[in-house]
């Protein structure tokens, strides 16, 4: 066979320039659905990030350690005025009362239109109130009289570090039961990790036990190297942790300094595979950095369009 002289332009496989367009695509298209997470006293950064985001784009407000449900408030407005979907944490462990739920939630739909909440147990060694965990909360806060018609609740790809496998998959089917009975949609928002394989793992099973679940992947955004192993350490990504020990710091600083492309590509490789696919977009984690990871999922659904 001749080669191709320098004057010569070759041109990639057809097959393979379609599967990378179409990987593209499926990834910018998995952004454009997803979400990011902000701090409730970043509330001078939401014009930034509505600037940078398709208007509607959820945006998640955390409920933070030692922090009333009502801290959230301004952000949560300020995000619905600026066109995004506020949608607060509600940390079980850390709600004082029913009455703060009530109050909240009253106040969340009437100034910021609040229908969507997502429901986490918190890592408080204690309860600062009268819900144990998630579950509890659903059972008696009666989050459907308040205008709540959506309820995301958390799933684990690694595990959790202090409930067993058995007890989560037990209470992800009560949550599911007692939404069902309250009129509730739920959704499932993922912990992140940095081994796509596990995160593909997770989608398969959750594909075949839960197929109608809409799953929200959750990816690490791009942060510094000692932010993200910080949060990585307390949010229990033990697998990842260790496997990244194992190949020497050399893999920390590789992966913990690059973007999240890797971890979307997984995702969008795992979609594109399946005939039906109940992944429905990316959670970015930003670690306090909300505005860097706007600039990121924007820059994302730039290289597609």
């Amino acid at each position: 066979m001749n080669k191709p002289s320098s004057g010569d332009v070759v041109s990639p496989r057809p097959g393979r320039e379609a599967d990378e367009l179409s990987l593209a695509s499926n990834a910018a298209e998995l952004v454009t659905c997803g979400s990011l997470e902000m701090s409730p006293d970043r509330t001078g950064e939401v014009d930034a990030i509505a600037s940078l985001l398709p208007v509607g784009t959820k945006v998640y407000v955390n409920h933070l350690p030692h922090h009333a449900l009502a801290d959230s408030l301004p952000t949560l407005i300020a995000l619905r005025s600026a066109g995004l979907e506020p949608v607060p944490h509600i940390a079980a462990r850390r709600v004082t009362s029913r009455v703060e739920l009530e109050s909240f939630l009253q106040r969340a739909q009437r100034e910021a239109l609040v229908a969507k909440v997502l429901l986490i147990g918190g890592d408080d060694a204690q309860p600062r109130g009268p819900y144990a965990d998630s579950l509890a909360l659903m059972r008696n806060g009666g989050l459907a009289d308040y205008g709540v018609r959506e309820v995301g609740i958390a799933g684990y790809p690694e595990g959790h570090p202090r409930i067993a496998p058995a007890v989560l998959d037990q209470f992800l089917r009560a949550k599911l039961t007692l939404a069902a009975g309250q009129g509730l949609e739920v959704y499932v928002v993922t912990q992140f990790s940095f081994a796509p394989t596990r995160i593909v793992e997770h989608c398969t099973v959750m594909a075949r036990e839960f197929p109608s679940l809409p799953l929200y992947v959750g990816v690490a955004g791009p942060t510094e190297a000692r932010s993200l192993l910080r949060f990585a350490q307390r949010c229990g990504v033990s697998a990842s942790l260790r496997a990244l020990k194992d190949q020497g710091m050399a893999a920390v600083r590789l992966v913990t300094h690059t973007d999240p492309g890797e971890q979307l590509a997984a995702v969008a490789r795992y979609c594109l595979a399946r005939k039906s696919c109940n992944v429905v977009g990316i959670h970015l984690f930003s670690f306090g950095g909300a505005v860097r990871a706007a600039k990121w999922m924007r820059g994302v659904i730039a290289r597609e369009s």
